[in-house]
């Protein structure tokens, strides 16, 4: 008789020991899933934002090219419509930057502020000297990027 209590309280416990494992290994697993989807937003959030601000770079630098050329008036507007579309593109990317990753919200902000500054050039030299400090804090933001990515 005690046999078979011995028996049966030994498969109760296997089974509450074996219940209890699964029980975490699903938690951990759940841990892990939910740590690989954050990593992969944070990195969609830092790819697409450098990606949007460079179209963004791109249509200013155009624009603003073409109004220091006195290009035709068409031009000129199509190139204004563009660099409006894509500032407006620019929002949602920074915005899940800054969300997702706080470290890289002032190298985010001033790698955006340093392509809108593009706007109003006197000249083409300056143009091109506030071109080349757009890319410099797009650099800075990626060398920023990699580091918080990478922790």
């Amino acid at each position: 008789m005690w046999q078979t209590v011995i028996a049966v309280v030994g498969t109760l416990a296997g089974s509450l020991v074996t219940a209890l494992l699964q029980r975490r290994a699903l938690r951990l697993q759940a841990d892990i899933t939910r740590q690989d989807k954050a990593t992969a937003d944070r990195l969609t959030a830092v790819t697409t934002f450098a990606a949007v601000l460079a179209d963004h770079r791109r249509a200013m630098w155009l624009r603003e090219h073409l109004r220091l050329n006195a290009a035709p008036g068409q031009q000129t507007a199509e190139a204004r419509t563009a660099s409006h579309a894509t500032r407006s593109a620019l929002t949602a990317p920074h915005l899940a930057v800054s969300l997702l990753l706080p470290t890289l919200q002032a190298p985010a902000g001033r790698a955006v502020e340093a392509t809108y500054s593009l706007r109003n050039a006197a000249h083409l030299d300056q143009l091109t000297t506030l071109r080349a400090e757009a890319l410099t804090a797009m650099d800075a933001f990626t060398d920023a990027a990699r580091t918080a990515l990478s922790a």
